[in-house]
């Protein structure tokens, strides 16, 4: 049975009072109206005074329909990469976003800069949904946000498409790969409500008797493997939260955002203390390894210079010795060639370059 906004806990504190801003990773299959999620979502909060801080993750689309904070296009040419690394569009988004990747700690640092103006951090990933679902740079932005800010998924869902039940459980399906890699607090948004109402699809989570009724004309083997799915999937409809949302008129901007709440509750309550001590026990190993390591090198170490019939005091010593004097050797060998080098002393007296102790 599917969650309704209604029967969310939402007696906890609203987003306003979070100290640090909500981070909305939104995913959806191309096609979907996520990019149009985004600009509603963007618009209905600059119009309530309460702009969100809006990264666009899409290195391949041509234009953005709203105004974007931070753009992984002012960081990385996508068509300079395909013709660099001689790749495909996937395979461009994908370098592209690997890219993007390893300089995301100022992307953080810029997202904190605005904690206290800002509430919703908007996060808009490419309409090819397994470049970002399924590759390394997504796995890295998504723990590394999760890590750092209350971080919530949204699915954005093809209501006009969805009417037939086959589609609709592949759907949901990938909604549940989504969630179950993830692991973070999830909201399906059944987008373009506008056109068709998502009543059907809210009673086909609740109710499997209606679900196989949608199917009773239908005899293929997709239709008998959608029956058992349903069953299947009865338990991951228990905790999902679903919302209907239109992209062009704004219908369920107020239930999303009471959505976002109750996720920002769940990430609080369930997902940091299992993040904390995941973490907590991922150190303890740590060091447990090290220590192992350093007793094994030790006990190794001990038994090389026992064998050898040397002290371990003065095996080091020695070793020291040679180093040190090597090191010696090879800087006097280095200042000789330097100070013999016209062209090396000529570019140091251009330089002008001046040594200031510290104090």
């Amino acid at each position: 049975m599917a969650m309704s906004v209604d029967e969310a806990k939402l007696d906890a504190k609203p987003i306003e009072r979070h100290k640090k801003p909500v981070c909305l990773i939104v995913l959806g299959m191309a096609g979907s109206g996520k990019t149009s999620f985004v600009q509603q979502l963007t618009a209905r909060l600059h119009s309530k005074n309460k702009p969100p801080y809006v990264i666009n993750l899409d290195p391949a689309c041509k234009e953005v329909p709203y105004p974007a904070n931070i753009d992984i296009r002012d960081t990385v040419n996508y068509k300079e990469v395909m013709k660099q690394y001689s790749l495909g569009p996937n395979g461009g988004i994908v370098t592209s976003l690997n890219l993007f990747a390893t300089k995301f700690d100022q992307v953080i640092q810029l997202v904190e800069k605005r904690s206290a103006n800002t509430d919703i951090a908007i996060f808009d990933t490419p309409g090819q949904i397994e470049v970002f679902t399924w590759s390394a740079s997504g796995t890295i932005i998504t723990e590394t946000l999760a890590a750092l800010f209350p971080t919530v998924v949204v699915y954005v869902m093809d209501t006009v498409r969805s009417v037939n039940p086959v589609t609709f459980m592949s759907n949901m399906l990938y909604a549940c790969s989504i969630l179950y890699k993830l692991k973070l607090p999830f909201i399906v948004v059944m987008n373009k409500i506008d056109v068709v109402k998502h009543d059907y699809a809210l009673e086909w989570m609740r109710d499997f008797d209606a679900f196989e009724s949608a199917l009773n004309s239908d005899s293929s083997y997709n239709a008998n493997l959608s029956r058992s799915l349903s069953l299947t999937l009865d338990e991951f409809y228990k905790d999902l939260t679903a919302v209907g949302f239109s992209a062009v008129t704004g219908e369920g901007f107020d239930e999303f955002l009471s959505a976002v709440d109750a996720a920002v509750i769940e990430y609080e309550t369930d997902y940091c203390p299992e993040h904390d001590r995941l973490k907590k026990l991922q150190a303890e190993a740590s060091a447990n390894e090290k220590h192992r390591q350093l007793n094994e090198f030790e006990a190794d170490y001990e038994e090389e210079s026992r064998q050898a019939g040397v002290s371990t005091r003065t095996r080091v010593s020695h070793q020291n010795e040679i180093l040190l004097r090597n090191r010696a050797n090879s800087v006097s060998i280095l200042v000789q060639w330097l100070c013999r080098n016209k062209v090396f002393l000529e570019a140091l007296d251009d330089l002008k370059i001046q040594i200031t102790p510290t104090e």
